[in-house]
């Protein structure tokens, strides 16, 4: 069902708050479903009546029609995915895979390395987190900060298209803003050429950005998370995300930029908060964890997305990379499934070589680190409990572990429906399990940092 609401809300442009509201009155009908929640039979009834009562037009003709124009005058993006394209459809996929996999906190582990190698200078130490997800890595990265500099201002900028990880992110900032007052935290769905600056390039996107300037009152954790859970509204009708019909990768329908700051500390964080035309980059830390898919070229990788970021550093500023490297056990479940696919070609060094020279003359002012393999490249692995290895495996350990494969291998769903009728793929996971005694992945990581200017 979360799939016939999906592709309806795609095809007719309404926000799943909206449809919710629609049909049974409930805006977080399609967001609790997400989350696993039940409904009654009564409920299903509505849905599937609502849905046939207002079928729109099918797919292909969708796909055909021109491109419609929204009230700001930019061209739109087409309401179907093109075939393969998984940022909407992997939803439970990749909640599966945080809830099972350590990723998220090894990230974060890692990054927060990085810290004792910053010398932030006033007015505020400045993160930009390209890619912020459900704010899992960011938020610990936030924590690490507090223990490091608890007193410095800080300036954080958080990158996310997805209307449902913003809305994840927001409800963990609440603590962050309890614990670290002289926080700016800024949230843009802004690309990554233009969200560094918070300035979209094109006249009409500028035209029609939308700037939201948040202030929290009071002095408790509760009463933030109560502000901010009053932004939903705003952010199911304006963070909306279209397909490109060139790339297919998602593409903003209007740039939002969103700021929170608590009320108590306004006089402290003046000298730092972004304002139209006034923004500064110049960034202490960015952090590019998985930021482009495993399987785009080198060169879009470096051009698209890790030199726009690197550009964006202050002297003395770190980028730290991270994305997935395989040879571990989760690419041999997608080896016996798909013998020879490997989706991981583009190494740490392939994409320092490429950011080179797309910087030219300018590099001569970074450093670009690879470090050793030992140094550079760490493990991950599936939470699993002793005897659901060493004895019979679970389905569930069978299907969350597959889960995990294709998740990092970044395997397309039109790739899954043939292989899932006759039972190889449980059949390879189990083998790879009992092989190794559990799963785990590899990341690897590097470091691109901007030279300081000699004294």
């Amino acid at each position: 069902m979360l799939g016939e609401i999906r592709d309806y809300c795609r095809q007719t442009r309404t926000a799943e708050s909206t449809f919710g509201r629609l049909v049974v009155n409930d805006g977080k009908l399609v967001s609790r479903l997400r989350d696993g929640a039940r409904i009654t039979t009564g409920t299903l009834d509505k849905v599937r009546a609502y849905l046939a009562e207002h079928q729109p037009a099918s797919a292909d003709a969708s796909s055909s029609s021109p491109a419609t124009r929204p009230q700001n005058g930019t061209a739109a993006a087409p309401a179907v995915a093109p075939p393969g394209f998984r940022f909407f459809d992997n939803r439970q996929k990749y909640l599966l895979f945080v809830s099972t996999c350590s990723e998220k906190s090894e990230v974060g582990n890692r990054i927060s390395l990085e810290l004792g190698n910053l010398q932030p200078a006033p007015p505020a130490l400045r993160i930009f987190d390209a890619g912020v997800g459900d704010g899992t890595v960011l938020s610990r990265v936030m924590r690490a900060v507090h223990a490091r500099f608890p007193t410095m201002p800080l300036y954080v900028v958080a990158k996310e298209i997805s209307y449902e990880d913003v809305r994840l992110m927001l409800e963990k900032m609440a603590d962050r803003l309890f614990e670290h007052p002289a926080t700016v935290l800024v949230v843009t769905n802004l690309y990554y050429a233009e969200a560094p600056w918070l300035t979209p390039r094109s006249v009409t996107s500028a035209q029609g950005l939308i700037w939201k300037d948040v202030t929290l009152t009071g002095n408790t954790a509760h009463g933030f998370a109560e502000q901010i859970g009053e932004l939903e509204s705003f952010l199911a009708e304006n963070w909306r995300a279209g397909i490109s019909p060139t790339t297919g990768n998602p593409v903003y329908q209007r740039p939002v930029i969103l700021t929170l700051r608590r009320e108590d500390h306004s006089f402290l964080l003046d000298p730092i908060m972004p304002r139209p035309g006034r923004v500064m980059a110049d960034y202490d830390l960015v952090i590019a964890s998985q930021p482009y898919r495993a399987r785009a070229s080198v060169e879009f990788k470096a051009s698209k997305v890790v030199t726009p970021l690197v550009k964006s550093l202050r002297p003395g500023g770190r980028l730290i990379g991270i994305h997935s490297h395989g040879r571990d056990p989760g690419i041999e479940i997608i080896d016996q499934v798909w013998p020879g696919d490997d989706p991981f070609k583009t190494d740490r060094y392939a994409i320092l070589r490429q950011v080179k020279h797309e910087l030219g003359a300018a590099a001569r002012h970074y450093n670009f680190n690879a470090s050793s393999d030992a140094r550079s490249i760490f493990r991950y692995q599936m939470h699993t409990l002793p005897d659901e290895v060493s004895g019979p495996i679970g389905t569930s350990t069978l299907f969350a572990a597959w889960n995990a494969a294709i998740y990092v291998a970044q395997i397309e769903d039109n790739r899954l429906s043939e292989v899932v009728r006759d039972g190889r793929y449980l059949e390879a996971t189990d083998r790879v399990l009992k092989k190794h005694g559990g799963l785990w992945f590899n990341d690897e990581t590097y470091v691109i940092s901007r030279r300081r200017a000699p004294a």
